[in-house]
């Protein structure tokens, strides 16, 4: 597993080794996941500004959690562009995300496939 997609060893020393928590986390983050990733995409297409900075902002926080660097990242970039004033190519920024979290969720497979 890529610790840059799933810092797989990170998280579970977070979560104490418990692997019922770990997957109950992983569900509630990819459940959230699809809320926000429609909610960031209506600010982008609406260029609100600080609707992108806090749904930015939240996801951050989210894949740090759980460890997802590589996505975090990808937060971390758009929440600092926005703060520049840089509207422009937010759909890149988009499809970044989307890849990333496909690259997570073989991830997350390849955890639960391991854990069962």
């Amino acid at each position: 597993m890529n610790k840059e997609i799933l810092d797989f060893e990170e998280f579970m020393n977070r979560v104490q080794d418990d692997k019922e928590l770990f997957l109950e986390l992983l569900d509630i983050f990819v459940t959230d996941f699809h809320k926000k990733r429609e909610e960031l995409k209506k600010a982008i297409d609406d260029k609100n500004t600080a609707a992108i900075e806090h749904v930015a902002h939240f996801l951050k926080g989210s894949c740090g959690n759980i460890s997802a660097k590589a996505l975090r990242k990808v937060f971390v970039d758009l929440e600092e562009k926005v703060k520049r004033g840089g509207l422009d190519d937010l759909q890149s920024s988009l499809r970044d995300m989307d890849q990333k979290f496909e690259d997570l969720a073989v991830c997350i497979g390849e955890a639960r496939r391991e854990f069962s």
